[in-house]
């Protein structure tokens, strides 16, 4: 699901307002421009040179991009939770709170949210790791959406967050693969997300949200605990916490999806 979030976030090492490069012109010149601004936000040459030296504009993302704006309309909630919270995905995601009980439960003491809210999410980003986590790359991806000038200052910050995420050895350039927009990793991180609120809970030093378990769940708990959540309330439709969710994602539909499939899971426990 594309965060809608993205929009909001702001970065320390962000291209500076006015200062973006100009988008919808010559594609290697937009690519010049772009690496001189990443150098300038303190990324390496070689991160910069490796990553964008190949770089090539994407007709299909922008395709992609151009239908998923014009086709949007607020789904059924009925409909949309049928499809997405059968039974097959909860008994997987009963026996995932079951596998990881010791890992949520850590997760729940230091950011206060709920395992079956995590599960939940999980289950439904990426069907907990095993499903479609997208296979773009996303220095591509994002080099295309930034370059289109609908929102080119929006993904000119995307794309230097992806390569901060290269530079600090989270993922190697080859692994920076993800969906449509550049999300990346088994709950969907936008890469200003992923800088934001990624969390090392392996210990081994680095976010890796591909691929570690513990840094995928932890730093989906903290993007929420950052923007609010309360441990222990309610986080049904009408509270706090609900309104909280909509930092993950801001369709009502989503986020009642979310709280029904997190129910789901604590029945018959």
């Amino acid at each position: 699901m594309i965060r809608c979030i993205l929009a909001a976030v702001l970065l320390s090492f962000s291209v500076p307002a006015g200062h973006a490069a100009q988008c919808g012109g010559d594609f290697s010149g937009f690519i010049s421009q772009v690496s001189r601004d990443a150098a300038a936000a303190g990324i390496s040459r070689s991160v910069v040179d490796s990553a964008l030296a190949g770089a090539g504009l994407d007709q299909a993302v922008l395709a992609f991009d151009r239908k998923q704006r014009s086709s949007f309309s607020s789904p059924n909630f009925e409909a949309f939770a049928a499809k997405r919270v059968h039974p097959a995905r909860i008994k997987r995601g009963k026996e995932m709170l079951q596998r990881h009980a010791a890992l949520l439960s850590r997760i729940q003491q230091r950011f206060g949210v709920p395992p079956q809210l995590v599960v939940a999410i999980w289950g439904l980003e990426t069907d907990y790791g095993s499903g479609d986590m997208g296979k773009l790359p996303v220095i591509r991806t994002l080099a295309t959406l930034a370059w289109d000038c609908r929102r080119t200052e929006l993904f000119q910050r995307e794309l230097i967050a992806a390569l901060k995420i290269v530079q600090r050895g989270d993922l190697p350039l080859s692994d920076l693969k993800g969906a449509y927009a550049g999300e990346i990793g088994q709950t969907q991180f936008l890469p200003s997300s992923y800088i934001k609120y990624g969390v090392d809970f392996d210990g081994n030093g680095h976010v890796d949200l591909r691929h570690s378990v513990p840094d995928v769940l932890a730093s989906t708990a903290n993007l929420l605990k950052v923007n609010g959540w309360r441990a222990g309330a309610s986080y049904e439709e009408g509270s706090e916490n609900f309104q909280v969710l909509r930092e993950w994602n801001r369709s009502e539909v989503y986020r009642k999806t979310i709280v029904y499939f997190a129910r789901r899971l604590t029945e018959g426990r």
